[in-house]
């Protein structure tokens, strides 16, 4: 489990890192986890924690800052503001130095005491290992809603999605090489690991229920990561409003024939209702409209990634070496 520097045997290095907001009833517990887990089954490894909030409403910042201030292995990154979930989960990754990355949520719905098992699949060569949510305690209704959605983007994204999995895993360093990389202002790191995790490997796991009491996201966060997705991964639907859209003009086209025919060969016997020429315009219309929203969702993925935007702005940083105070600002 050591590696060779130089004459010096050294221990390979956990960082892990934990996305936070709203997190002041957990913050403690976690470390408390996470340092039992390091002890009692992983003491040959060397480790650092990372919380990353996100410009909590509430006095996480507080909890972290006393804990920051008891353990130099903890360490801390405040954003500036509030930048959001995505936003704030992809750059966590990236502050860790480790020889792999643990990403965990703040509110300890994942368990941490799944790294050691984690740890062994990576011991084994693979890459990245991630963990798929097989039972969660939020709502009935909200599992089967995210369960359609994995669904669909499986059916129309080119790569194959991991179903239910939020970014819970642990990420050689490799893979965290590749992330930097990447100048992606909104980054969808599910398709991400989709697309370019090497040796993956997915672990089935219960969600507990959040410590949080409530979940952080609504319907509009929600609609906004799954459209995120869909932009970011997807083709299919521009190409089906292309094909509908041929398929309606030859419609239009045989039906003007059909019409004109008719009314040649009934010149007084045609009478034709109002009902099914409003029908048809609706149809069409209602067809033209979500597709020009559809069209808006790609027109403003591809917005937000033209303007070379940060991810995240840093306000303050706990901890860190003085070189890596300057990373990600």
């Amino acid at each position: 489990m050591d590696r060779v520097k130089g004459t010096i045997m050294e221990k390979k290095k956990i960082s892990v890192t934990i996305p936070c907001y709203g997190e002041e009833k957990s913050v403690r517990q976690m470390y408390d986890r996470l340092t039992a887990v390091f002890a009692e089954k992983l003491p040959e490894y060397d480790y650092e924690i990372i919380y990353v909030d996100d410009h909590s409403p509430d006095n996480t910042e507080e909890e972290i800052r006393k804990l920051c201030a008891v353990d130099k292995r903890v360490k801390a990154v405040f954003n500036a503001r509030n930048f959001g979930f995505t936003r704030n989960v992809f750059a966590s990754l990236l502050y860790g130095d480790g020889d792999a990355t643990f990403m965990l949520f703040g509110d300890l719905q994942d368990p941490p005491e799944m790294l050691p098992q984690m740890v062994a699949e990576w011991e084994q060569g693979k890459k990245v290992v991630v963990g798929q949510k097989v039972k969660s305690e939020e709502s009935k209704f909200m599992y089967a809603m995210r369960s359609l959605y994995y669904f669909v983007i499986e059916k129309l994204s080119s790569s194959k999605q991991v179903a239910h999995f939020n970014g819970f895993g642990l990420y050689d360093r490799a893979f965290i090489d590749v992330l930097r990389q990447l100048d992606d202002p909104a980054p969808y790191l599910k398709g991400i690991v989709s697309e370019f995790a090497m040796d993956l490997c997915v672990l089935p796991y219960e969600q507990a229920k959040s410590m949080r009491g409530k979940s952080g996201e609504n319907f509009f966060k929600n609609y906004d990561i799954a459209m995120l997705g869909i932009t970011s991964y997807t083709k299919i639907l521009m190409r089906i409003a292309t094909f509908l859209g041929a398929g309606l003009g030859i419609f239009s086209v045989i039906l003007a024939l059909f019409v004109l025919i008719s009314k040649l060969l009934n010149w007084n016997a045609y009478p034709y209702g109002t009902a099914s020429i409003l029908i048809g315009v609706f149809f069409i219309g209602a067809v033209q409209l979500f597709f020009m929203g559809i069209l808006g969702e790609y027109i403003l993925s591809i917005n937000t990634r033209s303007m070379r935007r940060p991810l995240v702005v840093v306000g303050e940083k706990i901890n860190f070496d003085k070189e890596k105070e300057t990373e990600h600002d």
